[in-house]
């Protein structure tokens, strides 16, 4: 999939010498980026890197130790929450239920923001559920009872609920956990799609990179220590720059047009030597 040139496209969210901490740990050190609209970020990195961290902050549901985030040029602690909520969503890791309800209900609580007068759904608001659904293929689900689900499906329920959210901006916090491979394929094929409107931009943290590799335009790598690595996904998620944040050496192996990141057969201190340097 192609996209416009970064600067020829809308700034969407721009991270201003931001600063993230963990008790003693520093997770990101004055980091300075800004994300534009139409792009694709897999946020990779090392467990215990700030993932998490990192994309509530970004959701404006945690404060950074210093620095600022803004979103379409104002800081996001003005924007009101309202608002907010409109431009951007925030698919956590996990969504626990609490209680019975049916997918097409748990699916609809995301039109909240647009809701207006006593707060009643209007059939648009379930017209918006029905058609998060159908892109993920979940139509059939919609009368069952969200208890009844297994992990991977209530994972797709949760990214269905996000896109009928209809912010501009996703943040997804471990989107394809408990999918198998189909699923995160299919998930990936429609973000991929869904930023093809105007002004759409997604962050999904991952695991995978190959997977990011793929469908990801851009990757924001964390190396747990400070530092972070950002850009393009195929000038980021390189054996040299993953292997330094990740601890363990990985080569790029090709077979055809295909490229694939695995482990090197050899002890674990020896890195490949690089001269990347830190984004920021």
């Amino acid at each position: 999939m192609k996209h416009a040139p970064s600067h020829l496209a809308h700034a969407a969210l721009s991270a201003q010498r931001l600063t993230l901490r963990a008790g003693s740990r520093t997770l990101l050190d004055a980091f300075t980026h800004t994300f534009y609209a139409g792009e694709i970020w897999c946020v990779a990195g090392p467990n215990g890197a700030g993932k998490t961290t990192l994309l509530s902050t970004l959701a404006g549901l945690l404060r950074p130790a210093a620095g600022h985030i803004e979103l379409d040029g104002v800081r996001l602690s003005d924007w009101p929450p309202l608002a907010l909520a409109q431009r951007r969503a925030l698919m956590p890791q996990s969504a626990p239920d609490a209680f019975s309800a049916s997918v097409l209900d748990i699916v609809t609580l995301n039109r909240f923001p647009h809701l207006s007068g006593w707060g009643w759904e209007r059939d648009a608001d379930r017209a918006a559920a029905h058609d998060a659904l159908d892109l993920l293929g979940l139509a059939t689900f919609a009368a069952r009872d969200v208890l009844s689900l297994s992990g991977g499906e209530r994972q797709r329920v949760a990214l269905a609920a996000v896109l009928c959210q209809d912010a501009p901006l996703l943040l997804l916090d471990e989107p394809l956990s408990h999918l198998d491979l189909h699923h995160q394929i299919d998930c990936l094929e429609t973000l991929a799609g869904w930023t093809h409107e105007p002004r759409r931009t997604v962050m999904f943290s991952c695991h995978d990179l190959n997977l990011a590799r793929r469908f990801a335009t851009h990757a924001l790598l964390l190396d747990g220590a400070g530092g972070a690595y950002a850009g393009p996904v195929h000038d980021v998620l390189t054996p040299t720059l993953t292997s330094r944040a990740f601890g363990y050496p990985l080569i790029l192996i090709r077979d055809g047009e295909h490229e694939a990141l695995i482990p090197a057969p050899r002890a674990r201190h020896e890195l490949p030597a690089g001269n990347d340097a830190p984004a920021g």
